[in-house]
């Protein structure tokens, strides 16, 4: 089938309208008519060949919300009429170790989303900013949220299971003191989940406008990152920290602020590598550095659930297909808060 969709022929080249090819779905597949789809700030790194191996052409987006209009006649877990959605994973090999234990984002054959092999047309898969997906069920996420708020959920897909799961790995919760290092895209979820687990929430930023900002999602203290005093105060206190920004920058201020035992975990992608850490920052405290991708199927569907029963949605910008462009720039400027989202039925117009 022919779906609208909007994607770009080549990394030095706008994004723009452009028709795609969907299979019909299979007896395992789930059809989803998107409502909304999320910016990621990879969808930039991807579409523009800042990250290696990006074919063309390249429809981005894997924060994708809307409702199954049509299943296969072996699907079990859904029917038309469902809100669902879909992350950043479409396939894995499904009988590997990691695929065993559902941490399909660490399987070696994982299918992203977007510009992973397919064999449908063209050869790669294509992502969510389109009016419709076609996907195996077992990577279908079901959607407890009201409708009212899909539009928000949209980048729990991928900016709320990306903190989700270091958090939860590293046991963030009660009696946790919890430092989370940018407050953007990945930072702002961060803090939410953070403090929903009970956690106590420090927030880094480099911006004092955004202090009042972190408090107001969560955080029981804001730290200007710039401010050697108030970094100082906060020495040897953590025990973890997910550091979301994603450029590069000094590691060495931020472990030094983690107790004895603790660990911080790089979920930001930069195009460049960090600074090298001091390895004393890690031998004389016995710290760990570490890094945490995406999460598996069964813990992002823990992470719309808790999501749902706590009433957390991320803080959105809606916007039509044809503000694309627009909004990657102002993404690029940091213009954003915190998330742009598609309204997909933009795309027929």
């Amino acid at each position: 089938m022919t779906v609208k969709a909007y994607g770009a022929h080549a990394g030095e080249r706008p994004l723009e309208p452009m028709d795609i090819s969907r299979r019909e779905p299979g007896a395992h597949d789930v059809q989803i008519d998107i409502a909304y789809c999320g910016i990621c700030h990879s969808d930039i790194h991807q579409v523009r060949s800042e990250w290696a191996g990006t074919v063309y052409p390249c429809v981005p987006g894997h924060e994708i919300v809307g409702r199954v209009s049509a299943v296969g006649a072996q699907v079990s877990g859904f029917k038309t009429g469902d809100l669902a959605g879909v992350g950043c994973i479409v396939d894995s090999c499904r009988h590997c170790g990691e695929c065993g234990e559902g941490l399909e984002n660490y399987c070696d054959h994982m299918v992203p989303t977007y510009n992973g092999p397919t064999p449908d047309a063209p050869g790669h898969t294509l992502g969510g900013y389109s009016q419709r997906i076609v996907v195996d069920e077992r990577y279908v996420l079901r959607i407890r949220h009201p409708e009212a708020q899909l539009a928000a959920v949209a980048p729990l897909l991928c900016a709320g299971i990306t903190t989700w799961s270091p958090l939860r790995h590293w046991k963030a919760g009660p009696g946790r003191k919890v430092g989370v290092v940018g407050i953007g895209g990945l930072g702002h979820m961060g803090i939410k989940l953070a403090h929903a687990m009970g956690a106590h929430v420090v927030a880094f930023t480099t911006s004092e406008s955004k202090r009042a900002a972190a408090r107001a999602l969560g955080a029981d203290e804001a730290v200007v990152s710039r401010n050697a005093d108030e970094m100082a105060a906060h020495a040897d206190s953590l025990d973890f920290i997910l550091n979301t920004v994603a450029a590069p920058h000094d590691l060495d201020a931020f472990l030094a602020l983690l107790k004895r035992d603790g660990t911080m975990a790089l979920v930001g992608a930069p195009a460049s590598p960090h600074p090298s850490p001091n390895v004393f920052n890690l031998i004389m405290k016995r710290r760990t550095l570490a890094g945490s991708l995406i999460g598996g199927i069964p813990e992002t569907q823990e992470m719309l659930d808790f999501c749902a029963e706590h009433g957390i949605v991320a803080d959105i910008e809606t916007i039509r297909a044809e503000a694309i462009n627009e909004a990657y720039e102002r993404m690029m400027k940091g213009d954003v808060k915190y998330r742009f989202v598609i309204d997909c039925a933009s795309l027929a117009a």
